[in-house]
């Protein structure tokens, strides 16, 4: 690494307003003098020769403070989140949020992981922040699909401009179109190999619009979250359905659109502030703070179905038919139609077995052979 006290104009200039940033504490008093604070001295009435020799004695906190003194926009997204990568502590952080730090290293702790590199997730993406080489603390980051962390860069797709995440993030591996940025669908087999913070961060935001800035409020205490209530009653037009979906039917909803399996964000949003949905919310690193737009569209569709007129039905199935049912409606919820091997005749969704009972219970016009019966 070059010498980061070789030019210390910057940081003598920054000490009239004062410098506090991880563990360096640097004031200039009236009488041209300095104080400098580190996690191992305390000086004062320094000198500016005095004070060059006691920060030569701690480059990494020079070095630190330059960088994101060059990062700059203090209390900005952008900034928390590059500290996040690196696991650097979050003065923005409330007490109420200071689990989003996640262990915060301090510098000398810090710099000796950013050489071997500090790996982070965001829902599929994997980011590795390390120091460069010779550059006075400059930070290079790495960001590829998290299925892809053990192979070698050679064998994936180089990317250089973070607008190129746009194209890659529009279709999932088998080359269908994502409309929900956030669905775990995201494809692999492609690196950015060497970006600067700022691109970094504009990557990730093409890849998961608005996550790091949902995240930043998060932390800071001021997420506004917009509960379902609110959010439906709130339509017009077509839309204008949707608060007439049951409370129970809103749980299902959540529990159907809004886990893990099937959306990367956290569900912030509850039925009402003072009603929380059954369902959990998940994990994600990022919040939810309302019913996205897919969810407000599938929930007209519910809404209508959820307005028919429950009936009885009577219909011939043998126990092992009943059972195959329920195997087709969870492979298709879950998305492993396309896992099931053409020959496991064993697995109730296979594509044999579906056919062969549609053959049998159905009916030429492709209906489920039943007959209504009146209700008591």
């Amino acid at each position: 690494m070059a010498d980061p006290t070789s030019d210390l104009e910057p940081l003598f200039a920054a000490a009239d307003e004062g410098v506090a940033l991880d563990g360096l504490v640097l004031e200039r008093a009236a009488d041209g003098t300095y104080a400098l604070e580190t996690p191992t001295a305390d000086h004062s009435a320094l000198a500016e020769d005095e004070l060059r020799s006691a920060l030569e004695s701690v480059p990494a906190l020079v070095s630190n403070w330059r960088y994101w003194d060059a990062i700059g926009g203090e209390g900005t997204a952008r900034r928390a989140f590059l500290r996040w990568c690196e696991r650097a502590p979050l003065a923005d952080a409330t007490t109420a949020n200071r689990t989003l730090e996640d262990d915060p290293l301090e510098v000398p702790e810090r710099y000796d992981a950013l050489d071997e590199g500090i790996v982070r997730e965001w829902g599929q993406l994997r980011i590795t922040a390390r120091l460069v080489d010779g550059g006075e603390g400059e930070r290079r980051y790495e960001l590829r699909h998290v299925d892809d962390a053990d192979r070698a860069r050679e064998e994936l797709e180089p990317c250089e401009d973070p607008r190129d995440a746009r194209e890659l993030s529009t279709d999932d591996g088998d080359g269908r179109y994502r409309p929900l940025k956030t669905a775990p669908t995201l494809r692999s087999g492609w690196i950015f190999s060497e970006l600067s913070g700022r691109a970094l961060v504009d990557a990730v935001e093409f890849f998961y619009p608005a996550t790091i800035a949902n995240w930043h409020r998060e932390l800071r205490g001021e997420l506004d979250v917009d509960h379902w209530l609110e959010t439906a009653e709130r339509q017009t037009g077509i839309y204008d359905v949707i608060d007439e979906l049951p409370r129970e039917a809103v749980g299902w909803m959540a529990e159907a659109c809004c886990v893990d399996s099937q959306c990367l964000r956290r569900r912030e949003w509850q039925y009402d502030e003072d009603d929380d949905l059954e369902p959990p919310g998940g994990d994600g690193p990022f919040p939810c703070r309302e019913p996205c737009s897919l969810v407000v569209a599938a929930a007209r569709k519910w809404a209508i179905l959820e307005s028919e007129e429950e009936r009885t039905y009577e219909l011939e199935l043998t126990t092992s038919e009943l059972n195959q049912l329920a195997e087709l409606i969870d492979a298709v919820a879950d998305g492993r139609t396309g896992e099931i091997r053409e020959a496991d005749v064993n697995d109730g969704a296979n594509r044999y077995r579906a056919r062969y009972l549609r053959a049998k219970r159905f009916d030429e016009n492709g209906g489920l052979e039943a007959t209504e019966r009146e209700r008591n």
